[in-house]
């Protein structure tokens, strides 16, 4: 067993927590300190702004780190490597998720997403006692992303987080290179017209940021073909049953087109379920 935080800022919110998962020299667990944090945002500076095109603020830059308020206040979930060390010694961090429960958010403002999706239809749609996660910044070092095991890690450990706190509904923003929506014609148009989510609880892009997802005619768009033009993340959440919010919003600080992605637990593919530990 290890020392955990519940959920940040560090002091004074102890519990016991163990290592959600091990396969060879890699483990997935949470942060347990703010050093264990700094790696998170190192590695998401790495892949989203070194790798990729976001644009870092001059703080960012001169750390070396993505950061924002929300990460004083949730739970970071990371695949760590004990046979290789970071910078300073410790062991090395190759993937993460941000993790925000309700209670985390409020004491943010409210729920990252709610900065490009209106929200509200989903919390106040469902049923009292709904337990919501939502879930970000997700990323694997580049060396590790064919490496057997770290994806399901990742997932193994997110999967033992929503049980331990019996959440409900995952949800969050899940992201497609680029920011030309009419080159992301074949993935927008098949996740709008074949993964809706449920009309009455449906999620829609900010009005000032709505960009259309239905750029070709559903007869137009070949559900194999419109798959397999997922990126590999996005790709995952489909075939484990989540549906999509309405509306697309182009990201320009990350340099992505961001959909909204609507994840019930009762919804899970049974195939999912059995491989990550919820079968009944």
């Amino acid at each position: 067993m290890v020392n955990i935080y519940e959920a940040g800022p560090f002091e004074g919110r102890l519990q016991q927590w163990p290592v959600l998962a091990v396969m060879g020299p890699l483990e997935v667990r949470l942060a347990e300190t703010e050093h264990e944090v700094e790696q998170a945002q190192r590695l998401r500076y790495c892949v989203f702004y070194e790798e990729m095109s976001a644009i870092p603020s001059p703080q960012m830059c001169a750390l070396g780190r993505d950061f924002d308020k929300y990460d004083d206040v949730c739970d970071h979930l990371l695949v760590v490597d004990r046979e290789s060390q970071d910078e300073d010694g410790q062991p090395l961090v190759v993937a993460t998720y941000r993790l925000t429960r309700e209670k985390d958010a409020a004491r943010a403002g409210g729920f990252y997403t709610a900065g490009e999706y209106n929200i509200a239809p989903m919390l106040n749609g469902l049923p009292a006692g709904t337990k919501f996660l939502e879930l970000g910044r997700s990323c694997v070092l580049k060396s590790y992303r064919s490496r057997p095991g770290t994806m399901q890690l990742l997932w193994k450990g997110l999967m033992a987080y929503v049980a331990r706190f019996d959440i409900d509904l995952m949800f969050g923003c899940a992201s497609l290179p680029g920011t030309d929506a009419d080159a992301l014609a074949q993935p927008l148009s098949y996740l709008h017209h074949f993964h809706p989510m449920p009309e009455n609880l449906r999620v829609t892009a900010r009005p000032e940021l709505f960009v259309t997802m239905d750029r070709a005619p559903k007869d137009a768009t070949p559900a194999r073909e419109g798959l397999r033009s997922l990126p590999p993340l996005l790709k995952g959440y489909v075939r484990a049953g989540c549906c999509i919010g309405d509306g697309a919003v182009i990201d320009r600080q990350f340099g992505t087109t961001d959909v909204f992605i609507y994840f019930p637990l009762s919804g899970i593919d049974a195939r999912y379920k059995s491989r990550f530990g919820l079968a009944k």
